[in-house]
């Protein structure tokens, strides 16, 4: 009997301990203590005030664009590849002016001072093959884009494969009954490339307004329609595409070849 009651202790003090490990157990997951929700509650917090001040910042009320400067030496590269389409570029030095009022100086000085005024030199018509091909690169369409000062805080454009992407700050007319006076974002972006025929695409991929996609029956049903074909009959794009042989985009990079 002193052999089944001491038996029956030890179940019960074994059934007692079971109880009481339970009951830690589930002491310890009934929660997060005061001071873990008080962190978990401030780094909420704080990603909601960081995610409103973004929105706010980069569509709602966007800060002016930065406008892209280039080296001595990339803007003398530009205005090369400028010159060679015919566009006259904006490092070239300034021309010195010609002091006439003394006689000394109107001879050998006055020589030189035509040569610094750009006096054309006549010389023969020659084409290159290569000069028909020309490569900017993305910094460099942005610098040309900063030369304006309508756009040089206004638009920026970006190159990925086959794609050329615009952003413009757009500033809503005072008059306007919603949102007068304030600052826009529209991104933009179009499709590039030469299709089977070799000549060249350009279809709206898209555009969206404060970072939402503006429907396409809104844009007149014309995204993913091939620009060249649907105009290309008359005026700009077919002009544009008869000239041009070869057109690429590449990462960060335009490439057009003209034809003969």
């Amino acid at each position: 009997m002193q052999f089944v009651g001491s038996t029956s202790r030890r179940k019960i003090t074994r059934l007692e301990a079971k109880a009481h490990g339970t009951n830690q157990v589930r002491s310890k997951q009934r929660g997060f203590s005061g001071g873990q929700l008080f962190l978990i509650i401030l780094a909420t917090i704080a990603i909601t005030i960081g995610i409103t001040f973004f929105v706010i910042r980069t569509y709602i009320f966007p800060a002016p664009m930065t406008p892209v400067t280039l080296s001595a030496s990339e803007e003398q590269k530009l205005d090369d590849k400028l010159n060679q389409l015919g566009w006259q570029g904006q490092s070239q030095p300034k021309a010195r002016q010609v002091d006439t009022r003394s006689p000394q100086r109107g001879g050998a000085q006055g020589a030189s001072g035509q040569k610094d005024l750009g006096e054309l030199t006549p010389q023969p018509y020659r084409e290159f093959d290569a000069d028909r091909q020309v490569t900017f690169s993305e910094k460099e369409v942005n610098s040309m884009i900063a030369r304006s000062p309508d756009f040089a805080k206004r638009a920026a454009i970006d190159f990925s494969n086959d794609l050329a992407s615009a952003t413009v700050l757009i500033t809503v007319p005072r008059d306007f009954p919603i949102m007068a006076g304030e600052t826009l974002r529209v991104n933009a972006g179009l499709d590039i490339h030469l299709d089977h025929n070799r000549r060249p695409v350009v279809a709206l991929v898209g555009v969206s307004l404060m970072g939402v996609p503006i429907p396409n029956a809104w844009l007149g049903n014309m995204k993913n329609v091939n620009l060249v074909s649907e105009f290309g009959d008359r005026g700009f794009w077919n002009t544009f595409a008869d000239g041009v042989e070869d057109i690429q985009i590449r990462d960060g990079e335009l490439s057009i070849k003209l034809r003969q």
